[in-house]
């Protein structure tokens, strides 16, 4: 079609700005399309995606090679901004459907040309609409660097914000810029979750930090003979007054992050200088495509964000997603939830997805599930009435469901209130040793890198230590021998286990039931040497942190037994 309106063109036919707009108005009608589809569904609008990509690129290159006649024909330069503005949506939105994070690098990539050639620089006081596309692109491209973790530019994409909006508010008086200001208080308040110190390591999986999936050990065949791999997760919070960005919130980040591959490790071994490279300069293409994009890595499982869904709309995501699971795949489904009901007629309690007071259109009961049990499913229920979801395991339609779910009450630690850092428990299952020092009342700022450093290469080594003590065991549950194998699985599992038992040894909780976490099926309580059983790691990380007095040991594990050990963690 454009080649044809090319020839047309070049024939003196058609003008050349005739020939743009027409492919303007072409395009954006196929983008408001593709703007409100679903972010789920495997493929089923892979096809649709590429079409209105290929048009895309007509427009871009069009306007490339005739720059000169449609600027003299009245093109703006906002108006070519707004086109590649709209190429990095498309390109987001295609990472939220897929998880490929090729994606989400695109995304970038017309992002940051964006803002270094300052497309909407021109008449931006003097036309609101002008501001107003600014506004909308720095807040879009925020979103994209959040989740691609660029904090340095983040940083100065929020600088931009706060700027940019107190001018327009000055400027244009007679426009309401409150929405604007909620925005910027929102990131803020993101960012005062998301810290530094919460990043010290990726919270992604990274083959420099965390087990090569070809090293993991293999549970006997007498265990179980089939191999799952996590193919799916739906991910979804509703908390009153919960910290968010857009219609992401802190613990369904924390997670997306979580289940992901973080390319080549590169975040860990030079994160800092590449952050702040490609903060300004403009770093070429090349480049960023070395920097993320690793042929070697698997691909991503796909994730469903749902932002506040509708259990009608919760109930026909599962629906979708179980019915395009692969034959070897399972599906993770994480809900975070404050509210809850005790238990009902038939029920033994819900969690409340909705607006206070609202029960019934806006609960999930576990028998909402059972439908679905007919796949392999992993749930993982953050919320106070977790343990009413343990029945699902006595009426399962097929297949025996894995549970990991929270205890029904948190340690009262001010660092950790939900409203300012988000659920303990997500933190323990995405960035366990960041959580543990955060339940000591500890943070970035009172720690020392050297001893963070340590305690981590001691808590990644124990964790090791657990998987093979859980993979070489004889009574292991084949629902939790069939899943790991797989490093997220794994990974989310093992981490839980340090959780419980952070908490089992925790003072202030006493060992009380209401404090502990629960697996469905249990785990088996592996053998494991003295020097690298529970309370032995706890106690060794307890010392490093100054913290011992936190915790209730038994009598024969004593510090004098661990010192040699931590003297041998070097970097």
């Amino acid at each position: 079609m454009c080649s044809q309106q090319q020839q047309m063109q070049s024939s003196g036919s058609i003008p050349v700005s005739e020939v743009f707009w027409t492919l303007v108005d072409k395009a954006d009608k196929k983008f408001s399309k593709i703007r409100d589809l679903p972010f789920y569904q495997r493929s089923r609008h892979d096809t649709y995606f590429y079409k209105v990509f290929k048009v895309y690129t007509q427009l871009w290159k069009f306007q490339q090679e005739n720059r000169q006649k449609l600027v003299e024909t009245g093109l703006r330069r906002w108006e070519i901004g707004e086109i590649a503005s709209r190429i990095g949506q498309l390109y987001f939105g295609q990472y939220m459907r897929t998880s490929d994070a090729n994606y989400l690098l695109e995304s970038y990539i017309f992002y940051e040309a964006i803002l270094t050639r300052e497309y909407f620089k021109e008449g931006l006081f003097q036309d609101v609409n002008i501001a107003n596309k600014k506004l909308r692109f720095l807040a879009r491209f925020i979103m994209v660097c959040l989740v691609l973790d660029r904090r340095e530019m983040v940083q100065q994409l929020v600088n931009q914000l706060k700027v940019l909006v107190d001018e327009c508010k000055r400027t244009f008086q007679e426009s309401d810029f409150k929405e604007w200001k909620l925005v910027v208080q929102e990131i803020v308040r993101f960012l005062k979750a998301d810290t530094a110190f919460m990043n010290i390591r990726p919270l992604r999986y990274s083959l420099v930090l965390d087990p090569h999936p070809d090293t993991l050990p293999h549970v006997a065949a007498a265990i179980t003979k089939r191999h799952l791999r996590l193919r799916d997760a739906v991910l979804s919070s509703y908390h009153q007054n919960e910290v968010k960005y857009s219609e992401l919130t802190i613990d369904t980040f924390r997670m997306l992050q979580s289940l992901e591959w973080e390319p080549s490790g590169s975040f860990y071994q030079s994160s800092s200088s590449k952050l702040s490279q490609n903060g300004t300069t403009g770093t070429s293409r090349i480049s960023y495509i070395q920097d993320i994009a690793d042929p070697t890595l698997p691909a991503n499982p796909r994730k469903a964000v749902l932002y506040r869904p509708s259990l009608t709309h919760f109930i026909a995501v599962l629906a979708t997603i179980c019915e395009e699971l692969p034959p070897d795949g399972i599906l993770l489904v994480y809900l975070s939830a404050s509210g809850s009901y005790g238990a009902s007629q038939n029920e033994s309690g819900c969690i409340n997805f909705g607006p206070r007071g609202d029960r019934g259109s806006n609960c999930i009961y576990p028998s909402d599930f059972l439908p679905f049990t007919r796949r392999p499913l992993l749930l993982v229920i953050d919320n106070d009435n977790s343990k009413a979801f343990k029945v699902i395991a006595e009426a399962e339609k097929g297949e025996s469901v894995a549970m990991l779910l929270s205890p029904s009450c948190s340690p009262a630690v001010s660092d950790c209130s939900h409203n300012s850092n988000g659920s303990l428990f997500t933190m323990f299952l995405t960035a366990p040793l960041q959580a543990f020092c955060l339940l000591l009342g500890r943070s970035g700022t009172d720690i020392d890198l050297d001893t963070f450093n340590k305690a981590e290469m001691l808590l990644s080594s124990s964790l090791n230590n657990w998987g093979l003590a859980l993979a070489t065991s004889d009574t292991l549950n084949p629902v939790w021998g069939q899943v790991l194998g797989d490093p997220f699985i794994r990974r989310l599992l093992l981490r839980f286990i340090f959780f419980q038992a952070v908490l089992t040894l925790y003072a202030p909780v006493d060992n009380e039931n209401k404090f502990l976490p629960t697996c469905v099926p249990s785990l088996p309580n592996p053998v494991l040497p003295q020097s690298f059983s529970y309370q032995s790691v706890i106690l060794n990380l307890a010392i490093m942190f100054g913290a011992t007095k936190h915790f209730i040991f038994s009598e024969d594990v004593l510090p004098e037994n661990i010192q040699t050990d931590m003297n041998q963690l070097t970097l």
